[in-house]
């Protein structure tokens, strides 16, 4: 009886481990999933500021066109004689770049993150799920080996067949050819 009782508390033992290591497991899933989502909303947000530094330089960089197509126009007419506009013009310039590269950085950023989904942490519980899962391995009886025999009698079971060797020159899996 004591061997009983001993064997019932190991087993109460091994089965809380168990429920442990199962909370651990859970919670650190849970803790790669929040890292994985963080990481892909962090490279989401660096697209979308570097978007809006792209635009903020591609409005700019407009004004400025703007503002030298204006002086551009003043010196056109025969009013004065004054190369001013230039310098809108280099500025404006350099904004597109600017407004270029950001925009191209933007476009890499916004396209190198996905949607934010654990795609590991779910990898990993479907791995989980899986290695916990009992393996699904029907049985099956073949119907001839139910065999009804009367009560009390023997029973026998037939020999196999034997198996029939290919004729020579010819393969097994072969047909006639």
């Amino acid at each position: 009886m004591a061997a009983d009782n001993g064997s019932v508390e190991g087993m109460g033992a091994a089965i809380a481990e168990v429920s442990e290591r199962l909370q651990l497991l859970v919670r650190e899933e849970i803790e790669l999933a929040k890292a994985e989502v963080q990481t892909k909303v962090t490279r989401l947000l660096k697209g979308v500021v570097v978007a809006a530094a792209a635009g903020i330089f591609v409005i700019t960089a407009l004004l400025f066109l703007l503002h030298g197509f204006a002086w551009l126009a003043w010196y056109a007419l025969p009013v004065g004689n004054s190369a001013i506009f230039w310098g809108f013009f280099v500025v404006a310039g350099i904004l597109l770049l600017l407004g270029a590269l950001a925009g191209y950085l933007a476009f890499r950023f916004i396209r190198s993150s996905s949607p934010p989904t654990p795609e590991l942490a779910i990898d990993e519980a479907r791995l989980i799920r899986e290695t916990l899962r009992p393996p699904e391995t029907p049985v099956t009886v073949p119907p001839e080996s139910f065999v009804a025999a009367p009560v009390g009698s023997p029973v026998t079971v037939p020999p196999e067949p034997p198996v029939a060797a290919p004729p020579p020159g010819q393969l097994s899996g072969d047909g006639p050819a």
